[in-house]
């Protein structure tokens, strides 16, 4: 019932939107349209200005690789690798600078459990490690996207010392 109600609404506001703009001059529409433009791009150009550094960083890196080449990410795979990548880089282990690979220095066991998104007090196998691995390479290999060839080997590393852990 609800929904019938606010269509009739919405319905009713698009009517009287289009009668008072087909009232309005061509001229002052297109004026009026101009204007607007002008200003909204003004506007976007000082916000990327002051805060396009960590708009575009990450967030629509990883949205633009989930839709061209990252075939089959899901929204919750994203948000956990934005949380992976965002973890790694606040300990100091991943840069998108390529100077900075050789710099990365060990990955602690839990870190490399969460990596994995393997829980740590549970009985872990060699198989269930595997899997874990093979389900997150899928998606971020550097085959499939250049761009996440340092992430992938951070998941390589992560592994190994998983592996080395349950032995």
């Amino acid at each position: 019932m609800n929904i019938i109600i606010y269509t009739v609404v919405i319905l009713s506001i698009f009517y009287l939107l289009l009668r008072v703009i087909s009232n309005i001059s061509s001229k002052k529409i297109s004026k009026s349209l101009r204007f607007f433009t002008i200003i909204s791009l003004i506007i976007l150009a000082i916000i990327f200005a002051v805060a396009g550094r960590f708009i575009l960083t990450l967030p629509l890196t990883l949205a633009s690789l989930a839709l061209l080449k990252l075939k089959g990410l899901s929204i919750f795979q994203l948000i956990s690798l934005f949380r992976l990548i965002q973890t790694l880089r606040r300990s100091g282990r991943f840069s998108f600078n390529q100077s900075n690979l050789k710099n990365s220095s060990s990955i602690s066991v839990p870190e490399a459990y969460k990596i994995l998104n393997l829980d740590i007090s549970k009985k872990i196998t060699k198989s269930d490690v595997n899997k874990a691995y093979i389900k997150i390479q899928k998606k971020i290999h550097p085959d499939v996207s250049p761009e996440t060839a340092r992430l992938s080997s951070i998941v390589n590393e992560a592994k190994d010392i998983v592996l080395r852990d349950i032995s």
